[in-house]
């Protein structure tokens, strides 16, 4: 048992290593591209597209990686935009600006009070008899998200981004999500559900 411990336990040491570093002053160097749509501290000044700052740098580096996979006709996340982005990107360059923009504040987004009570309840308690499960196992009691799990952070985040993902993953559209997760919960997700949610959960902080 004791070396099935130690051997684990150097894999896991190995993999550790393997794994870029980033540097955040490279990564702010790196991060003059991004600005147009994200801005120059990540909080993208449209909600056409997300918010970066603050986002868990292991999740920016998973999505910058399978952007890029897609582009080069692998299995990933597809997107005109980012797949151009991140083609030449390396895993180094992925680490520092993952980095740089998690080192930076997300700007807070208030609740419109009309959604709390319906948003609430979903995000808390999932919904039993339609097999959805609550979103804060997954997302945290303050949308916070995960980082050793790569999931996301979602507070603070344009409610119309949140929307929009969730309305990818029911469609199929969207697909990089481990184990269909996020694709087996939208399908039972109705309109109003996800415009509830998606509103909700951008507001926790």
């Amino acid at each position: 048992m004791k070396k099935i411990v130690f051997t684990l336990a150097l894999m896991l040491g190995v993999a550790g290593t393997a794994q870029a570093q980033g540097d955040v002053e490279a990564g702010k160097a790196k991060s003059a591209t991004c600005v147009a749509c994200h801005g120059s501290d990540g909080n993208s000044p449209t909600d056409m597209y997300p918010k970066i700052a603050g986002q868990h740098a292991s999740y920016m580096e998973k999505q910058l990686a399978e952007f890029k996979a897609a582009a080069t006709g692998g299995a990933g996340r597809a997107n005109a935009i980012m797949g151009g982005m991140a083609m030449p990107l390396s895993e180094q360059d992925m680490a520092d600006l993952a980095a740089y923009f998690a080192s930076q504040a997300i700007t807070p987004v208030p609740v419109a009070e009309d959604v709390i009570e319906r948003g609430a309840a979903l995000y808390q308690g999932g919904d039993i008899e339609r097999g959805v499960t609550a979103c804060i196992a997954c997302h945290g009691p303050r949308g916070e998200g995960l980082e050793s799990a790569k999931f996301p952070s979602l507070s603070g985040q344009y409610p119309a981004y949140i929307k929009t993902q969730l309305e990818m993953f029911r469609s199929g559209d969207r697909n990089n999500d481990p184990n269909g997760m996020m694709r087996d919960i939208a399908t039972k997700l109705t309109d109003d559900d996800i415009a509830a949610l998606s509103q909700y959960v951008a507001g926790l902080h």
